[in-house]
């Protein structure tokens, strides 16, 4: 018996030296002599555990409990452990309970069943054993963290956190505590105090893949992805797909998407189960175009998971981009149903209503969206929609918005400009510091050429470029077709540069009056800048400012060595690489010339020439003759009618008894239009009756409307354009107002050029008091349909001829004064 006895302890001695092969022999040894030893069965058992032997290990740790004459608590506490490793949970839960029970005062029993039951989701029994063990040992750090992490599981982060500082604080180089304690804070959103944490951890241990992992998340969130992608390929395991698929997400994040797909395919190979991982190549796989397999991946991940938000998200996103917008909305929508807090989701449901048109859905749920989130592409967004509704001053505030939280997208400055522009609240001066805004923007994307003067001037014509996206049935080039038909080729030389590939009509009979017609919709900025230059542009026409189709970033480039905008616009551009503004006296006086960053160049008549349309349209006699009543009449955009214009009409038709307004516009096509119309005149005591509300037709029918208008109203402080001489040109004159900038003076400069300054108001009283004096007056009004055409026509406003000499005069002046280097206008 002392032999069994001395060769037990030697057994032991080898074990714990990590001898395991001499400390076997021994035990087997002991078994031969005595083969119902409980000591050698038991510590053989745990050998074989160790030599991941653990079925073997397990059955002699179970024979040694069963031959015990005396229970040991030790044995069942190590017998739950080798279980707790194999993952037999309830074993080792029964187990640790039999220790405990032998043993009360046995705190390593107490701290293992609280992780046992910790791993079988019961957080609450698992506090209350960590918190036995760490009152039998009050210097416990395992029982700490191990309390810490049931705490964590009950959503008690600040005691978990505290549980995990005793820890950390009674044993400092405890790894696992500091990772656990980096989790913690994270989910509290204490970023920088989790790094440290998970800092700590892998200092202290290289090898804890775990905490590698969880830094380079938080870095991730923090935005350092070249850091985080260090840390989780660290964290990687060979067998481990989450590990995979954090880092596929950190290395989508820095837009290395061909290693993302790698790691995501990885991560689905390794665990072809893991529903995220699937859904992760989705979202990349649709970054890459690859919509196709994207799609697939995304329905795997379903499959795996129906309930995956994110999933359908992508999904929705792939379908998007195929411009498949039944499938994109369904998909957006089940999102929805899962994440209703989703604000990213409502934002892209949003955008995709805007493109189907679908505005009023659109507009809510971007509010949505807004509520949840107050990110700047948000209010962006819901800028474009209350822009394309019409709202023009609401959607101004959520551009702000937008710049104010940081969004600075060259295009949103183009619909902010254009809404900005048409809102009296905000003044000329605010409206420049806004455009050079943009314009500060702009250069910094440009990488802008200088030009040297030539010593001597150019005999040769000069080049001309255009830019614009309204090369079609557009007023600007209503307004351009005849002046480019009568420009001498001997002087200017024209080319053109399309902003948007629509053609029609009028593009078929504008693209022969150009030596060069460059379709540059899709080009880059660099790759357009690069193209003017090469085609050795002199003076660089811009046609749209900031409107739809607009390339303004292009001008930023300075491809040209004079750049000019002229005709699209009502309001600085913002670029200082524009060097002037093609203006006439009328509509940029020179005390408003601060309004703009460009130099004001005036031409001599007007800065607008029309052309007639064709075919010829004969005008009807007076309405009023055969209804009775006076027809005052507008046929601009719903979108140039606010407040302040209802409320001055609607003084008129109470000053004109029986009168009536006719309104045509594409806004009232749809029902919602026509009655928002209506409800907003009915707020002035005018009936519905009284209104005639009509939507858009052909050009032909257009023009013909005039033909049941006695007298048309100019809105402001938007006021018409086209419009304002299509309607001269059918007879009917244009009451026009008085404005304070480019656009609210472009009536003014309408009617002075076409002899009809008397039909300029002074101010809202003068305004009514003419309506009132003109509509009484019909003979005048008779007159006036009878001669107005020819009055119009014989007016520099329709003499393209005269207008073209001017245009080219100011072309060669400007490029004077660029060869004397001193491009400041006059």
């Amino acid at each position: 018996m002392q032999e069994i006895s001395e060769s037990l302890k030697a057994a032991l001695a080898h074990h714990r030296a990590g001898e395991l092969a001499e400390a076997k022999r021994l035990y087997e040894q002991i078994l031969q002599a005595q083969p119902e030893h409980p000591d050698a069965l038991h510590y053989l058992g745990l050998l074989a555990c160790q030599v991941q032997q653990h079925e073997v290990g397990i059955t002699l740790m179970e024979r040694s409990i069963a031959v015990q004459a005396q229970p040991q608590p030790a044995y069942y506490n190590n017998l739950g452990n080798m279980l707790m490793e194999r993952g037999r949970l309830a074993q080792a839960i029964e187990h640790y309970r039999r220790a405990v029970s032998l043993k009360p005062d046995y705190p390593e029993a107490h701290n293992n069943l609280g992780n046992a039951l910790r791993e079988a989701r019961q957080p609450q029994a698992s506090m209350l054993s960590c918190a036995q063990a760490i009152e039998l040992r009050p210097g416990y750090a395992e029982a700490y963290n191990n309390l810490g992490n049931a705490l964590q599981d009950l959503g008690e982060l600040e005691a978990a956190a505290a549980s995990y500082g005793k820890a950390v604080a009674l044993r400092p180089a405890y790894a696992q505590a500091h990772n656990n304690l980096g989790n913690v804070q994270r989910a509290q959103g204490r970023r920088d105090e989790a790094i440290e944490s998970y800092r700590q951890a892998v200092s202290l241990m290289p090898q804890l893949r775990m905490a590698h992992h969880s830094l380079g998340l938080a870095l991730r969130e923090r935005g350092a992805l070249a850091e985080a992608i260090g840390s989780l390929r660290r964290g990687l395991g060979g067998d481990d797909a989450n590990a995979h698929n954090s880092l596929g997400c950190a290395l989508r994040d820095a837009g290395e998407l061909e290693e993302a797909v790698t790691q995501f395919e990885a991560a689905v190979a390794l665990d072809p189960k893991l529903a995220i991982a699937h859904c992760n190549l989705g979202g990349a796989l649709r970054r890459q175009k690859k919509y196709d397999a994207a799609i697939v991946s995304c329905q795997r991940a379903l499959e795996l998971d129906p309930r995956l938000g994110e999933a359908y998200s992508n999904l929705g996103n792939a379908y998007h981009e195929l411009q498949k917008h039944e499938a994109a909305e369904l998909s957006y929508r089940y999102a929805l149903e899962l994440n209703p807090d989703d604000a990213v989701m409502h934002h892209n449901l949003a955008v995709l209503l805007v493109e189907q048109r679908k505005l009023e859905e659109a507009l809510a749920s971007c509010r949505k969206a807004l509520l949840l989130d107050g990110a700047a592409a948000i209010h962006a967004t819901h800028g474009d929609i209350l822009h394309a509704l019409g709202q023009h001053e609401a959607a101004v505030d959520a551009y702000l918005e937008a710049l104010e939280r940081g969004f600075r997208a060259v295009n949103m400055y183009y619909t902010l400009m254009f809404s900005m522009t048409s809102v009296a609240r905000f003044s000329p001066e605010t409206v420049r510091g806004y455009a050079s805004r943009f314009g500060e923007r702009a250069a910094e994307d440009a990488r802008p050429w200088h030009h040297v003067p030539a010593s001597t001037e150019v005999t040769r014509p000069l080049r001309v470029g255009f830019v614009s996206g309204d090369l079609k049935c557009h007023p600007v080039a209503f307004f351009l077709e005849n002046v480019v038909a009568h420009l001498n080729r001997e002087r200017v030389q024209l080319v053109a540069y399309s902003t948007h590939a629509f053609v029609d009509q009028m593009t078929v009979r504008l693209k022969p009056r150009f030596e060069r017609w460059h379709d540059v919709s899709g080009m880059p900025d660099d790759a357009c800048a690069n193209l003017i230059r090469a085609d050795r542009i002199d003076i660089l026409v811009d046609l749209s400012g900031h409107t739809a189709y607009s390339r303004l970033s292009v001008f930023a480039w300075k491809p040209a060595p004079v750049q000019v905008t002229w005709l699209g616009f009502f309001a600085t551009t913002g670029l200082e690489a524009i060097d002037y503004i093609l203006a006439d006296r009328h509509v940029l006086p020179e005390s408003e010339a601060s309004h703009f960053v460009e130099k004001p160049w005036r031409l001599p008549d007007s800065y607008l020439c029309f052309a007639p349309p064709e075919p010829e349209i004969a005008i009807g006699s007076l309405p009023a003759s055969q209804n009775g009543f006076v027809t005052f009449g507008c046929l601009n955009s719903a979108d140039k009618i606010g407040d302040s214009v209802v409320a001055l009409w609607s003084r008129v038709l109470h000053a004109v008894p029986g009168s009536r307004l006719l309104l045509k516009a594409s806004q009232f096509m749809r029902p919602t239009g026509r009655s928002v119309m209506t409800e907003r005149f009915g707020a002035h005591g005018i009936a519905n009756e009284r209104l005639l509300l009509e939507g858009f037709t052909t050009r032909t029918a257009h023009l013909e409307t005039y033909n049941r208008v006695d007298l048309a109203l100019d809105p402001f402080p938007y006021p018409g354009g086209t419009t304002s001489v299509e309607s001269l040109w059918m007879g009917v004159p244009v009451l026009t107002r008085r404005g304070d900038r480019f656009l609210s003076h472009v009536g003014e400069t309408i009617a002075h050029t076409a002899g009809m300054a008397d039909w300029i108001a002074a101010d809202d009283d003068d305004y009514i008091s003419k309506a009132v004096a003109f509509s009484a007056d019909r003979e005048r009004l008779r007159a006036l349909r009878a001669g107005l055409r020819e009055q119009l026509l014989a007016s520099p406003l329709c003499d393209a001829a005269r207008f073209a000499r001017n245009l080219e005069e100011a072309f060669e002046g400007m490029w004077k004064r660029y060869i004397a280097g001193a491009p400041d206008g006059t």
